[in-house]
């Protein structure tokens, strides 16, 4: 039977550089997501770029617009657009947990050093 190859934990600092390029590369996603929303709410619903801002950020966390949609395009793009947020939201959360779900999951497979009896 193969043994599986037992890698050493990644060191801390490497974790860390890690952890900042997912949390960046998830910080750049919501970005760019957030602002495809505020273009979609400023051009279709006639909103401020403030209060456009602010139901494209409530649409991709989950909340809902604060605004009524009153037109027909709009309607169309918020509908669209809340399923878009639904999968890029969870997708980037996992994305930026899965360092810590991978250390935490190799952490507990590393062997402790104990020699096995062969």
């Amino acid at each position: 039977m193969l043994e599986p190859l037992q890698a050493p934990l990644l060191p801390r600092q490497h974790f860390y550089a890690r952890l900042r390029r997912h949390g960046l590369f998830a910080a750049l996603t919501l970005v760019v997501c957030v602002g495809i929303g505020m273009l979609g709410y400023h051009f279709f619903e006639g909103l401020g770029w403030v209060d456009a801002y602010t139901n494209a950020a409530m649409i991709l966390s989950g909340m809902g617009p604060l605004d009524p949609i009153k037109s027909v395009g709009g309607r169309l793009f918020v509908g669209t657009y809340s399923l878009f947020s639904g999968v890029v939201f969870l997708t980037t959360v996992g994305f930026f947990l899965m360092p810590i779900l991978h250390r935490l999951l190799h952490k507990l497979h590393v062997e402790t050093g104990k020699t096995s009896d062969k």
